[in-house]
């Protein structure tokens, strides 16, 4: 059975930096990407997805590795007087209609329709503004907002040598670094200013309030990985270019060269 990992991620987010690099570095090994809806990580996790990326927070039994946060934005008609604003405080908004107060609408699409309509305004990721590609809106930072965090989840029974493996390519770990070694900023959003450790889903896991994908991962290799389409046993798993499988967990002091 042809080895694989199978990654999905939620709308706003785009995985093909590291798909190019993953490809590249282990050919053998099929790399699937599997788009999928917000609120739809759990579900995604438990069929045969290995690792999601995700908007935190997540369910706090997944293990999850905060990478960077996205700027919120409020969305408004062009012609409004918000819009003449470079940018915007949670103060302006109290004289407005806020459609959707949460950090991520459940229905973007339709919030945006809203807004067009001339209903009132909607905070949202840069992220999911850029991708509804709304020409009659215009998007404003809105300052004093924390915004949004993605990370990269995944259950700990779905963890193996792939997993640990595509970590290391998100942080921006080269071919040839140990994962004894310190990771390079692998995020597109100020990744790496702080160590970030994989925390539950539920907690923050970065130094200080920022952005962060330095640091190690400590993703268990328990030997039960998909293979396939299904999940189980490591049977069928490519071991890693050059090497032999690894058996057990990785030793975190190892300095053998990937």
């Amino acid at each position: 059975m042809t080895a694989a990992l199978t990654i999905a991620f939620v709308p706003g987010v785009s995985p093909a930096k590291w798909a190019r690099v993953w490809r590249d570095r282990f050919p053998s090994v099929e790399l699937r990407l599997r788009p999928i809806g917000s609120s739809d990580v759990d579900a995604a996790l438990a069929d045969d997805v290995d690792m999601v990326f995700a908007r935190m927070p997540v369910s706090d039994v997944h293990n999850a590795i905060p990478l960077w946060t996205e700027t919120a934005v409020v969305a408004t008609p062009k012609d409004s007087t918000l819009a003449d604003s470079s940018e915007i405080t949670q103060a302006d908004l109290d004289a407005v209609h806020v459609i959707d107060a949460g950090p991520v609408p459940a229905d973007v699409d339709g919030a945006l329709d809203l807004v067009e309509a001339n209903v009132g305004v909607v905070v949202l990721p840069q992220s999911l503004f850029r991708k509804a590609s709304r020409k009659d809106l215009i998007a404003r930072a809105l300052v004093d907002s924390p915004g949004t965090r993605i990370a990269l989840v995944w259950r700990d029974e779905d963890a193996s040598e792939l997993t640990e493996e595509f970590i290391g390519v998100v942080r921006g770990r080269t071919a040839n670094s140990s994962r004894s070694q310190p990771d390079q900023p692998g995020g597109p959003d100020r990744a790496g200013d702080a160590d970030a450790r994989p925390s539950r889903g539920g907690s923050k896991a970065t130094a200080g309030g920022k952005d962060a994908a330095g640091g190690k991962a400590k993703a268990k290799s328990p030997g039960g990985a998909k293979s396939g389409s299904g999940k189980g046993s490591n049977s069928g798993k490519a071991p890693k270019p050059g090497r032999g499988r690894m058996r057990g967990k990785p030793s975190r002091g190892s300095k053998g060269n990937r």
